[in-house]
């Protein structure tokens, strides 16, 4: 079941942020917008589907994309939906009743994966797969019947980069959360834009603004969770070698495929004796001094 609301046709709601607040929100609409620049996320009259959990990322993603809505050259619609799964005593009213206040058209779709969730999965064992797979069903087929051509997720850096050591460490993969990607069922697009952003500064955002978060009772409750480990020991990480999460991320945006050992990217088998360019192999490490988000103040975007 699914309810959509629209404001009055006036202007792009505001953020509705007090000037201390808005600087706070200068550094995430900066690494948003070199993200959007950089993967081509959003463009020319794109309907895009803001999927809005309760959760401070994504209160913090909506108040990024409609300033960008604002400040952009190009027109791009935005519709919020959040998916009720059937969480004992989820609060229906809260995200209405913001969202309206806001005058952002938004849909609200019901759908009880809960009960599904807690029956399928063995005691002891975590919800987040299964439920993660019937979310992305909902919001996927969500997408399709109300012609979003985007579907915006809020995963921050630190989520593209706790995703990264989870497959490295339990299921021997180099792979992270990529920031533009083709949904599972091959109709949509799916995009990031917060794939640049520090979760430190979302938090102080998310404070600053005081959003009514929801909290999700149904896999926050749960211990010992693998993902609540590796994000500690990136906390860790970040508080003794303060820059080392930066560098790691922008690792992920140079990969020399002739250096690692996937015979899938680069053709090992057919190296030659005498190499084109030679072998460097044994050449001192090079540490580019390039800042990961290089040339964002000529965005246009940010106006």
């Amino acid at each position: 079941m699914t309810h959509t609301a629209s404001p009055t046709p006036a202007s792009t709601p505001d953020t509705g942020t007090a000037p201390a607040t808005a600087r706070l929100l200068q550094p995430i609409v900066r690494a948003a917008g070199q993200a959007i620049s950089d993967y081509r996320m959003i463009e020319s009259g794109d309907r895009v589907m803001v999927c809005l959990s309760g959760g401070k990322d994504s209160y913090t993603l909506l108040d990024v994309l409609l300033h960008l809505q604002r400040k952009a050259p190009i027109p791009f619609e935005i519709i919020a939906v959040n998916l009720d799964q059937g969480q004992p005593g989820f609060p229906t009213d809260v995200l209405p009743r913001y969202l309206t206040e806001r005058g952002v058209p938004h849909s609200l779709i019901r759908q009880d994966t809960y009960s599904v969730v807690q029956e399928k999965t063995r005691p002891g064992k975590t919800t987040c797969a299964l439920c993660s797979r019937l979310r992305r069903g909902a919001l996927y087929r969500h997408a399709r019947e109300i012609g979003a051509t985007k579907i915006a997720l809020g995963h921050h850096r630190d989520d593209i980069l706790e995703t990264l050591f989870m497959n490295l460490f339990f299921g021997a993969r180099l792979k992270a959360m990529p920031p533009k990607l083709q949904s599972d069922d091959g109709t949509n697009v799916v995009i990031r834009p917060l794939a640049y952003v520090p979760e430190a500064d979302i938090i102080r955002y998310a404070q600053a603004r005081a959003f009514p978060i929801i909290p999700c009772n149904l896999c926050g409750s749960q211990e010992n969770l693998q993902r609540k480990v590796v994000g500690e020991m990136l906390e860790g990480w970040e508080r003794e070698h303060p820059g080392r999460l930066t560098n790691i991320a922008r690792a992920l945006t140079r990969v020399t495929p002739s250096h690692l050992m996937d015979r899938t990217l680069f053709d090992f088998a057919s190296l030659s004796v005498t190499p084109a360019e030679g072998d460097r192999g044994f050449d001192p490490d090079e540490y580019p001094q390039r800042e990961f988000l290089s040339g964002v103040q000529e965005l246009d975007m940010l106006g």
